[in-house]
């Protein structure tokens, strides 16, 4: 069994960046897809990024393309999720999470991810 934890969230001003992190112990993040979700106040939880440990692939929302980037520290245990020039919009609770088989066309479905974090806050406002 996998343990997440996330860090790194906080409240910054429009334009700013943040970067989170997501340790992982109890086991190797090697055969896993690891990803960020997020979740707005009334709003579903929605993928924002993925990264494939097989092939080092990466996936984004439409709108972070660009302004986030995910990324692994394999020494470490851990997945990073660099975001810049972030937007009011980007508020929210950030959670990361692993998945063993996630589909390449459907990963920002939450329901392919087995473990889960607590969750980071971000808020994003002037």
């Amino acid at each position: 069994q996998v343990q997440l934890v996330e860090s790194g969230g906080g409240l910054v001003q429009p334009g700013g960046s943040l970067r989170l992190s997501c340790a992982a112990s109890g086991s190797t993040l090697d055969y896993y897809v690891i990803g960020w979700f997020r979740q707005a106040p009334g709003k579903e939880r929605e993928g924002v990024s993925c990264i494939r440990s097989s092939d080092g692939s990466t996936y984004y929302e439409d709108s972070v393309k660009g302004r986030f980037t995910i990324s692994r520290d394999n020494a470490k245990n851990t997945v990073y999720l660099q975001m810049n020039t972030l937007k009011p919009e980007d508020t929210g609770v950030y959670y990361c999470a692993t998945g063993y088989s996630v589909p390449r066309l459907y990963w920002y479905r939450s329901r392919h991810f087995d473990y889960w974090g607590q969750g980071t806050q971000v808020t994003v406002s002037s």
